[in-house]
């Protein structure tokens, strides 16, 4: 059935001559069958091995009927909430509705409820209560454990017990489906598969074992901030498929259990998953709503690795995939950029080569393959290891020979470049080379933040990194002959940043005559280190306290400090200039942000704020506490 969609319909099934699926597959998106699509992977996993999968996306969850459409399958049901958190991708920083979903047909919003995992796999046991329910995917990974919820300000149940499905798989679960596939058709029940690496389950007691971790259990977690960074602090540097222990944590009467990682893909396994018989097409029944948007920036592009040693604390890559570099062969991403040309679509642009960070092509030092990534030490951040491997000869060959083939006419890296590991490579050729042939006028890169404590708390390098390789781009740039920009992108409000330092960043901006025309405020999504400093305002891996920017005052002006020339933003810049006392920074002359109010009237009696009737000093003094 190569060059077929999978199974979405009776007369799919029909056609196929199927009476008969072996999974069922819930899917809270659109169904894009594209390898950059977590549920077309996984169902091109199983349907390789030889099993028949059926996928049923973004059902109307109000009763459970469009959950039988398929009929009950004869081994499992597969539920994912889709390639985002649903809560992320529903709301915003501010927890205001987004207004497009690029996961559904025409971009259009509502097709998939809050918190998803729960309600799919709430409706599906209505559906068919005795077959068994495995959930995945991001939403499922990220929340695998008792966690914070920033929609909701509270911590929460695992997913897995809120979701009363039989397991959760964590990671990006290749290994894990296929092993759980096999032993339900070996006829083996749930309890006979709690070895398999890379899974959630919950016991009735205690598996104890000399390779079991004991973290605070929810209850714990829920009443005192400090257990959870202690929770936290385990899960974190448990995180690894070579050492890591299997980890417990109670929740009442139970017991969340998570076995190790699974082994990271070999290049020859990875290799087998990206040349599955993807269509790298939206489901036809899209293409009256104008198709999938999310499709538009991926199909064209090529998954090069996955995994990540960055050590960015506000993402959850780490978590997900792992700190340690999985990565194709030349000769598979040679193959599918070929077939890439062949496509109606096609014309002649590569988008992206990369991963979670473009340039990480392999593992950060030999160590990692036999003894797996460091549990106290980063490679890469506010410091670099001694011991990393920089070298960007591999993925530099891997560029010239993609831009060679016939057909492409350009290639490009669009997937996030870590530029102190460029530096540290000390690779100017590179540099050149990416400026000649791989950067569509712009390149973006995240710097984040401009304030030396900011940026350590992040995990990132400071700005003096960035501003050294931005001398490097522009030299390139003069050396080649071309007119190319970066377009680095910040953050506001996150764990650690107070207002002064905002101030700092919107000087940094004025200094550096840039305007960002986007910007990204801080969201606590689960899963993440910085997230759990939000909530706890505690660094987990060195107990010490951090201040965290949470009222949506301080956050709205913190994030509009980095667009302090938008008229629309004055009033809040100005506020927020009032409350640090840096007045010198409204008037006419070069270093000012804003121009001075012409009607002081809504900023009288003692600058009094007008939208929560405290004075600046009452609310800096608060603020502080």
């Amino acid at each position: 059935m190569a060059n077929e969609f999978l199974v979405t319909s009776r007369s799919d099934m029909e056609r196929r001559g199927w009476d008969i699926l072996d999974f069922v597959f819930i899917n809270g998106d659109a169904y894009v069958d594209h390898p950059g699509f977590a549920a077309a992977v996984i169902g091109r996993v199983l349907e390789s091995r030889g099993y028949r999968v059926g996928i049923i996306s973004q059902p109307d969850w109000h009763s459970a009927e469009p959950f039988k459409q398929l009929g009950r399958p004869r081994l499992a049901a597969l539920i994912t909430a889709g390639n985002l958190d649903s809560m992320l991708n529903e709301k915003t920083a501010a927890k205001k509705f987004r207004n497009r979903d690029n996961y559904s047909p025409g971009g259009i919003t509502g097709h998939r409820p809050e918190r998803a995992t729960i309600v799919y796999a709430n409706r599906w046991r209505e559906a068919y209560k005795d077959v068994p329910v495995i959930i995945g995917g991001i939403e499922a990974s990220l929340r695998r454990f008792a966690h914070y919820d920033y929609w909701s300000n509270k911590v929460r149940h695992s997913i897995l017990l809120d979701s009363k499905a039989d397991i959760l798989i964590y990671g990006m679960g290749e290994h894990q489906i296929v092993d759980i596939a096999d032993a339900l058709a070996e006829g083996k029940n749930v309890a006979e598969m709690y070895n398999i690496r890379g899974i959630c389950y919950v016991a009735n007691k205690y598996p104890v074992t000399e390779k079991t971790i004991l973290c605070p259990s929810y209850e714990e977690v829920a009443a005192d901030k400090k257990c959870f960074a202690a929770a936290f602090k385990i899960q974190y540097e448990e995180q690894d498929a070579f050492y890591g222990k299997t980890i417990v944590q109670p929740s009442g009467s139970r017991f969340l259990v998570q076995t190790p990682p699974a082994l990271p893909l070999t290049t020859e396994e990875m290799d087998a998953v990206y040349e599955l018989p993807f269509t790298r097409r939206w489901h036809p029944e899209y293409d009256t709503l104008g198709g999938v948007p999310a499709l538009q920036e991926v199909q064209f592009s090529l998954t090069s690795q996955r995994g990540c040693f960055g050590h960015c604390n506000f993402c959850a890559i780490t978590s997900h995939q792992g700190k340690i570099i999985q990565h194709r062969s030349h000769s598979s991403l040679v193959r599918e950029a070929e077939k890439m040309t062949t496509l109606p679509d096609f014309k002649g642009y590569i988008h992206d080569v990369g991963g979670p960070t473009a340039n990480f092509r392999h593992m950060a030092c030999a160590k990692q393959q036999i003894a797996g990534a460091c549990r106290k030490k980063q490679c890469i951040g506010s410091d670099i290891c001694s011991n990393l491997d920089t070298s960007h000869a591999d993925y530099l060959k891997l560029l010239r020979e993609i831009r060679q083939i016939k057909g492409v006419k350009k290639v490009f890296v669009r997937s996030g470049l870590r530029y102190d590991y460029v530096l540290a490579d000390h690779n100017k050729k590179f540099v050149e080379e990416l400026c000649k042939y791989h950067v569509s006028g712009q390149l973006k890169v995240a710097p984040e933040h401009v304030v030396k404590h900011v940026t350590d708390i992040m995990g990132k390098a400071g700005i003096e990194t960035f501003l050294e390789f931005k001398k490097w781009f522009e030299a390139a740039n003069v050396k080649v002959g071309k007119k190319q920009y970066l377009v680095p992108y910040f953050m506001s409000s996150h764990p650690g940043c107070t207002l002064e330092d905002a101030v700092a960043l919107a000087e940094f901006l004025r200094d550096m005559h840039m305007q960002p025309e986007q910007v990204q405020d801080f969201i606590p999504t689960p899963g993440s280190l910085s997230t759990a400093m939000y909530y706890t305002g505690i660094n987990p891996l060195t107990g010490k306290t951090i201040y965290v920017a949470r009222q949506q005052q301080e956050k709205q002006m913190q994030r509009a400090l980095m667009q302090y020339k938008n008229p629309d933003n004055y009033d809040v810049v100005y506020k927020a200039l009032c409350l640090t006392g840096r007045q010198d920074l409204i008037g006419y002359g070069p270093k000012c942000l804003i121009p001075p109010r012409r009607s002081r009237a809504r900023f009288s009696r003692d600058q009094r704020d007008v939208d929560t009737g405290r004075s600046p000093r009452k609310f800096m003094k608060n603020r502080n506490r």
